[in-house]
């Protein structure tokens, strides 16, 4: 990293991922001295995350740069609430490259009730799961992942897979949605959780998308208005709706989204949303 660094020259613009271990505020200060310019891009925040910053700690990091790539507009709204001066804009939703691909063949199937849930599986994180299988009368749910909960349940509905690679469970994860939710209610997303869905966008939304799946929000998370007004999945109060919304919706409707979805895969694989949001970076700085 410190050649690269001293190899800046001026004019040069420095792309930074962020958080960045130790050495973020080191690389804006060298880039600023060299004349170059900085670019950070935001995966997490820490105020959230980890709760390892305070609100006013994470904005003077961030301060430091020239530019903010954020997840979305409550994202940047949130750091100008908290006095974050610097330029933003939004990436509206992650890129997710892969060399694997879903089945092209749109499925005829008469219901579409088959649901997906993949991930780090922690008792923190996911104990809503251990509710939500006594609400899942006419549907399905697969549970891909590993981690400390508890999966050796007697579950009707809920079947547990294990761990699986992400390009093969791009090729062939065959549900019907991808449930983006965290906490410990089926109500509402909750707790620490549940407030960063508030401001950010999942990597998770972005892979059940790649895998050809719509998606179901929390319709309060940040990603609900961009996932809804492109037609790429649904928005849920309360998971205790989920069963009656699935199977009351038309079929029309449902191969309606998932042609949507099996089209916009593509952007996500090009890196388009980030190379839109670099292009406004390098523009403004």
């Amino acid at each position: 990293m410190l050649n690269l660094l001293l190899k800046l020259k001026k004019n040069d613009v420095l792309l930074i991922q962020y958080p960045f271990k130790k050495f973020y505020a080191l690389q804006c200060r060298i880039a600023r001295l060299k004349g170059a310019k900085t670019v950070t891009l935001i995966h997490d925040l820490g105020t959230f995350r980890r709760h390892k910053l305070t609100a006013e700690q994470e904005v003077k990091l961030l301060s430091l740069t020239d530019f903010i790539i954020v997840h979305n507009d409550s994202m940047k709204k949130w750091l100008e609430t908290q006095g974050c001066l610097v330029p933003m804009c939004s990436l509206e939703i992650f890129d997710y490259l892969s060399d694997s691909n879903p089945s092209d063949a749109m499925q005829d199937n008469a219901s579409h009730n088959h649901v997906v849930y993949a991930g780090a599986l922690g008792e923190r994180k996911n104990t809503f799961l251990y509710q939500l299988d006594a609400l899942l009368g006419g549907c399905v749910m697969d549970l891909y992942g590993r981690g400390n909960l508890q999966t050796d349940l007697p579950w009707k509905n809920i079947h547990f897979k294990g761990f699986k690679a992400s390009d093969d469970f791009i090729a062939d994860a065959g549900g019907d949605w991808g449930l983006v939710w965290d906490g410990d209610s089926v109500d509402e997303c909750s707790g620490n959780w549940g407030e960063y869905l508030r401001i950010n966008n999942p990597h998770k939304a972005s892979f059940y998308l790649r895998a050809g799946m719509p998606v179901i929000v929390w319709k309060q998370s940040a990603m609900a208005k961009f996932i809804t007004e492109n037609n790429l999945g649904i928005a849920i109060d309360s998971l205790k709706e989920l069963s009656q919304v699935l199977t009351e919706m038309p079929k029309e409707k449902y191969q309606e989204m998932k042609s949507e979805v099996m089209s916009f895969k593509d952007k996500l694989n090009d890196g388009f949303f980030f190379k839109k949001a670099f292009a406004v970076a390098l523009k403004t700085i």
